[in-house]
């Protein structure tokens, strides 16, 4: 009987977990919604006169505020991690809210920036401080933006303006880019179960013919 067990251990055990994983086990797994329906950006234009808008794309949201050349380092730190890996994924974007004003402090640092890598999908947005302060409030979420408008956490919102992230004992609203643990284990985790969901719900849609 014990040889037994141990010749399950050793070979069946190991083989049945490679198939659970290897036949998409994430497909199971989705990302909670932490606020159901999060505002459109108001009439906010970015670095090239653009208007961005969230309906329609998966968004790593970050609020720059005045200081934000003095944050640099938490950009830094979702560069490394994430950005220059996924930031060519189709319907997928980066976007700093940012006060007016900060305008030339952020194409400074996009300048800088691209020194290491394309900064192209980088997007600075800028709007009148109040219309910050009630864009953030309408994410709904415990945190509060600091004095100068600005947080080094990220956010996580789908293409349906539902802002993501974790319920219940391991809640999670947003990501500190300050520390690069926590951008490279649940930022990252979190980032690639929201961007599986989509991809599998592609693959799902496609015809038959196509997905082979």
């Amino acid at each position: 009987m014990k040889k037994n067990i141990v010749l399950f251990v050793l070979f069946v055990l190991p083989i049945v977990a490679y198939l659970f994983f290897a036949s998409g086990v994430n497909s199971f797994i989705q990302l909670p919604v932490i606020t159901p329906k999060v505002k459109e950006f108001g009439n906010w234009r970015d670095l090239d006169g653009n208007r961005l808008v969230l309906n329609g794309k998966i968004t790593v949201l970050g609020f720059g505020g005045h200081d934000l050349f003095k944050n640099r380092g938490n950009l830094f730190n979702l560069n490394q991690k994430i950005y220059e890996r996924y930031h060519k994924f189709n319907d997928l974007q980066f976007v700093y809210v940012c006060p007016l004003g900060t305008e030339h402090i952020a194409a400074d640092l996009k300048k800088q920036f691209s020194g290491i890598t394309d900064v192209s999908d980088l997007h600075f947005v800028f709007a009148p401080d109040s219309e910050i302060v009630s864009f953030y409030d309408g994410l709904q979420v415990k945190g509060k933006l600091g004095p100068e408008l600005s947080t080094p956490n990220v956010f996580l919102i789908d293409k349906k303006m539902q802002l993501r992230g974790r319920t219940g004992d391991e809640y999670k609203e947003s990501y500190n880019t300050f520390h690069p643990s926590e951008v490279s284990n649940e930022l990252l985790d979190d980032f690639k179960i929201l961007l599986y969901e989509y991809r599998a719900a592609f693959k799902r849609n496609l015809p038959s013919n196509e997905t082979k």
